[in-house]
C-alpha cells in the first residue's frame, strides 16, 4: 500500500496527525508495532491542557468527543508533606484548563475517528533509508518494505526514523519512576485512598517523590520517583516484587505509612520506568521528505507536557501540509521551526518554572510558595 504520507507510530501524536490529514482529504497510512489497539495497557491519566492538547483536539474536530470521556473531579490536587500532612489542596470546580482523561480512552477516540484500515497493526520498523528526491523506504521486521514521499516519525523515544535527520540519541537523565497500581483502593487500601483524595497527590522531597492519581473507579496509579543512577536500579531484582518494593521503600524511611503503602501494598509488581531525554534544544537541518513529532523530536523527562505537545505537533503538521499542498518542503520547514521553539520552552506551573526532583527546592513548602505567588 502506498499513500502520500506514511506515519510511523500510532500514539496520540501520530493519530492526531492522521486525523487532521483525513479531515483535509489527504490519504495517510499509519504503521504501528503493536499487534492491535488492545495489545497492551495504554498508561494512566493525562491532563489535556487548554493551551496545547485541547487546541490539537479542536483542529481534529474532536473536542466534544473529548469532553465526553473526561473524568470529572480529577483535576483536584493535594500537596502533601512526608509525614502525610496535606499542606495544600486545590479542588476541581470544573473551571480548570487541565481536564483529566484516561490515555486509552483518548487513543480509542482518535482511532475511531479514522477510516478503517488507516492503521496497519503489527508493523514494527527495523530501519529506514533515503531513496533520493525526498523519498524514503521503511523496512519492517516481517521483511516488508514501503516507499513514501513523506515519512513522519511519530515513534517515540527510540525512534527508528530519527537517524534520517539527526545523530542524537536519548540519554538517561538520572531519575526513574517505579510504577504501581492499587485496585479497589477505597475498600482495600482505605488509608492511602483517603490521603490521595479525589484527584492527584504530590509528595515531593529532594531526590525523591511520590505521585499518585485516582483513575476511573477507585484505582490509584502511583509513580514513586528516585534520583539514582541506572546501576543502582540494576542491582534490584524486579522479578521479586516484594523485595523490590521493600528496597525502594527504604529510600522513604520515616515517611507516612499511607504514602509508603502506595508502593509496598500495591496490587501490581513494581515496574521500573527510567527517564531519558534528547539534548536540550534538539533540532536538525531540513531533510527533504521526512520529519518527526512528539518524543521522537523533543523527548524530555516526564513533565506533564509530552502527550499534549505530541498532539499539538501532529495537529500543526497536518494543518501546515493541508495549507501548502503544492509545496510540502515549505510546509515542513514552517512546522519544524515552530515545533523546535515549542519543544525548547521551559515547563511551568501557572507561569512559574518547575524545579526538578534533584533540586533542593523540590519540597512541598517550596511548591506551595510557588502556587501562592502565582495565585
Amino acid at each position: 500500500m502506498h499513500t502520500p504520507v506514511t506515519i510511523i507510530g500510532a500514539g496520540l501524536g501520530g493519530l492526531t496527525l492522521a486525523r487532521v490529514l483525513h479531515l483535509h482529504g489527504i490519504p495517510v497510512t499509519v504503521h504501528e508495532a503493536e499487534a492491535s489497539a488492545s495489545a497492551r495497557a495504554q498508561g494512566g491519566m493525562l491532563d489535556i491542557h487548554d493551551y496545547n492538547g485541547q487546541r490539537a483536539l479542536e483542529a481534529a474536530g474532536l473536542l466534544d468527543e473529548f469532553r465526553a470521556v473526561v473524568i470529572e473531579g480529577r483535576q483536584a490536587m493535594r500537596l502533601v508533606e512526608q509525614d502525610g500532612t496535606v499542606l495544600h489542596e486545590m479542588a476541581d470546580d470544573g473551571t480548570g484548563g487541565r481536564p483529566e482523561v484516561q490515555r486509552a480512552d483518548l487513543r480509542r477516540l482518535l482511532l475511531d475517528s479514522l477510516p478503517a484500515g488507516t492503521v496497519r497493526w503489527g508493523r514494527k520498523v527495523s530501519g529506514a533509508r533515503a531513496l533520493g528526491d525526498g523519498r524514503h523506504e521503511v523496512t519492517f521486521t516481517d521483511g516488508g518494505t514501503e516507499a513514501t514521499s513523506l515519512l513522519v516519525g511519530a515513534d517515540g523515544a527510540w525512534s527508528r526514523v530519527r537517524p534520517l535527520v539527526s545523530a542524537s540519541a536519548p540519554t538517561y537523565v538520572g531519575t526513574s519512576f517505579v510504577e504501581t497500581y492499587l485496585f479497589n483502593a477505597d475498600t482495600r487500601h482505605p488509608g492511602s485512598a483517603a490521603l490521595v483524595g479525589g484527584g492527584s497527590l504530590l509528595a515531593p522531597a529532594p531526590g525523591r517523590e511520590i505521585v499518585a492519581h485516582r483513575e476511573s473507579g477507585d484505582t490509584l496509579h502511583v509513580y514513586t520517583a528516585l534520583s539514582k543512577p541506572l546501576d543502582w536500579f540494576a542491582a534490584i531484582d524486579f522479578s521479586d516484587a516484594g523485595a523490590a518494593a521493600a528496597r525502594i521503600a527504604r529510600e522513604f524511611d520515616g515517611w507516612a505509612p499511607e504514602l509508603i503503602a502506595l508502593l509496598t501494598d500495591a496490587d501490581t509488581a513494581p515496574v521500573l520506568r527510567p527517564h531519558h531525554t534528547l539534548p536540550a534544544g534538539h533540532r536538525w537541518d531540513r531533510v527533504p521528505g521526512v520529519t518527526l513529532l512528539g518524543d521522537a523530536a523533543h523527548l524530555t523527562a516526564p513533565n506533564g507536557e509530552g502527550a499534549n505537545l505530541a498532539m499539538l505537533d501532529g495537529a500543526e503538521l497536518g494543518r501546515a501540509l493541508a495549507a501548502s499542498p503544492d509545496d510540502v518542503e515549505a510546509a515542513l520547514a514552517a512546522y519544524e521551526e515552530a515545533m523546535f521553539a515549542r519543544g525548547a520552552e521551559p515547563v511551568t506551573f501557572d507561569g512559574a518554572e518547575i524545579h526538578g526532583i534533584d533540586s533542593e527546592k523540590n519540597t512541598a513548602r517550596t511548591m506551595l510558595e510557588m502556587i501562592t505567588q502565582q495565585g
